[in-house]
């Protein structure tokens, strides 16, 4: 189970948090920039990492009984 944040801006993919990789990743320029600095941030990283277990793991079980 993987947790996937993208953010997009006119179309096109800046950044995106992956939770198997445990940081954001920049595409664009600006989006590098973002990154670095959201990457820096402990708190918010770990916000993210424990939103795979909250939305995730959570839910994995009633998603595979529906199917």
């Amino acid at each position: 189970i993987e947790f996937i944040r993208s953010l997009y801006y006119n179309k096109v993919n800046d950044v995106k948090f992956s939770s198997s990789l445990g940081k954001f990743v920049g595409f664009t320029e600006v989006g590098v920039k973002q990154a670095e600095q959201w990457n820096s941030d402990a708190a918010l990283l770990a916000a993210l990492n424990a939103q795979k277990e909250t939305y995730c793991l959570n839910n994995v079980g009633v998603f595979y009984r529906n199917i």
